[in-house]
């Protein structure tokens, strides 16, 4: 089957399918007439394995080792679990981090509703951001130096 043929069987688009075809994720052969890239079915499972592993979070580089081991005949398995035991609490951290934006913008924006539009006027930029309060615990690299 075609680029187009594939990237419909798999529901992405063919632009996703050379993207793997660029980074080695997918390897097809080659039309000998017209230079055509062609698949195999074993390539649309391929590609929807590279699928699951992008819903878990893996990166094309991650996923690139994870075909490299299967390809060689080594289970992939033991590295997987590693990956996502050691992804997991960065992806906690970083949803705490977001939960705690959501609540300062909700706090701002509840702040703003009764507060009027500035003008700048060379000592105020928007009087609502300025209105805000400074974080207690900035980090001293965050502030830049006059």
């Amino acid at each position: 089957m075609k680029v187009s043929e594939l990237a419909k069987s798999a529901g992405v688009t063919a632009e996703t399918v050379r993207h793997y075809v660029r980074e080695g994720l997918l390897h097809p052969e080659r039309h000998p007439d017209n230079g055509y890239q062609l698949f195999t079915p074993q390539d649309l499972e391929r590609l929807r394995f590279i699928q699951r592993a992008r819903t878990l979070g893996f990166g094309v580089a991650e996923i690139r080792d994870i075909l490299d081991h299967a390809d060689h005949g080594d289970s992939p398995c033991p590295m997987v679990r590693d990956l996502l035991a050691s992804r997991l609490p960065q992806i906690r951290e970083r949803i705490a981090e977001l939960q705690a934006l959501a609540e300062r913008m909700e706090r701002a924006l509840d702040a703003w509703a009764k507060m009027p539009d500035g003008t700048p006027d060379g000592h105020s930029l928007c009087r609502l951001i300025e209105s805000f309060p400074e974080p207690l615990h900035a980090d001293a690299s965050d502030k830049e130096t006059p």
